[in-house]
């Protein structure tokens, strides 16, 4: 199998255009055209479906795809082995992310990246959604949630610390609860239904369930409904540090420090050899993160 028929294909599948593909590899369209029909003849099966302005991958060139990228990769992970890998990453990243996360804290970086690693692409969907990354292509997923599918290998980007806050409106009308025990008396918003809060009191742990009139499960709208008053809510500190700044959000409890074991992973497939796109991707935000004095400011 031809390695750049198949550099070929993942390109024709991100442009869905041969002959724009082709010429990022320096083809004319006659050829590139060739080396897709030579692919499919090896394969003995159509990939793609050709019309006379772009092209569309089949079931079968859908399945192929995956695959074909885990090749790749390999080849480019193999000629890094011996000093012989691509000078500068290549080719398109794409990357699905929380929405306020990727908002927030992975847009205020990409400028630098992208200048970095100028032959690179950058594709981000952010989302709050959890989506597998194999079939929706990607190659780097940012999460908080603890690791749990064994076929992802997770590398540790920036804390996560959690904290319980309120606008001082909110608690110049209804007070400041001392205890954790005192949130019953007040409305609490909960995220994704995370009515249970548990708290550390000394060497004890301490777990209250609270009562909300507003639930939501992205993390934006926990944010702007506790600036606007709609009661106590637990927000990242790396979403609501400017808002802490700026005195729109007050931290409570400081005594009784949240149980939150989490942290911001990027996530990659065990089964693929790390892309030096990926490296670089991980390797640059590790250290931009850790410049920035948003994740634990306001958490001690």
């Amino acid at each position: 199998m031809n390695i750049d028929h198949l550099k070929l294909f993942s390109r024709v599948a991100e442009t869905q255009n041969i002959s724009v593909a082709g010429r990022e590899m320096s083809l004319s369209p006659a050829v590139a055209s060739s080396y897709i029909s030579k692919l499919e003849t090896s394969l003995g099966t159509r990939l793609v479906h050709r019309t006379t302005r772009k092209v569309a991958l089949t079931e079968e060139g859908e399945a192929f795809l995956s695959h074909a990228r885990d090749v790749l990769d390999s080849v480019e992970a193999a000629y890094s082995s011996v000093g012989k890998g691509t000078q500068s990453p290549s080719g398109i990243l794409r990357v699905t992310a929380p929405a306020s996360f990727g908002r927030l804290h992975l847009m205020p970086g990409l400028k630098g990246f992208m200048e970095k690693y100028s032959d690179l692409t950058v594709d981000f969907r952010f989302s709050d959604a959890i989506v597998d990354m194999v079939e929706g292509g990607f190659d780097i997923a940012i999460r908080n949630a603890a690791l749990e599918d064994s076929s992802l290998i997770a590398r540790k980007l920036a804390a996560d610390s959690r904290i319980v806050c309120a606008s001082p409106g909110y608690l110049a009308r209804f007070g400041v609860p001392a205890t954790p025990a005192e949130l019953k008396q007040h409305d609490c918003i909960h995220l994704s239904g995370s009515d249970s809060w548990t708290f550390k009191s000394g060497k004890d742990l301490v777990s209250v369930k609270t009562h909300a009139k507003f639930r939501t499960d992205n993390g934006d709208a926990l944010r702007h409904a506790c600036i606007d008053g709609l009661g106590i809510g637990i927000n990242s500190v790396w979403s609501i540090h400017s808002q802490l700044a700026r005195g729109e959000l007050v931290q409570i409890l400081r005594d009784y420090p949240l149980v939150s074991d989490t942290a911001l992973w990027a996530l990659y497939p065990s089964n693929r050899q790390l892309a030096s796109k990926v490296r670089a991707f991980i390797d640059y935000y590790v250290e931009y993160f850790a410049s920035k004095d948003c994740w634990h400011r306001f958490a001690d």
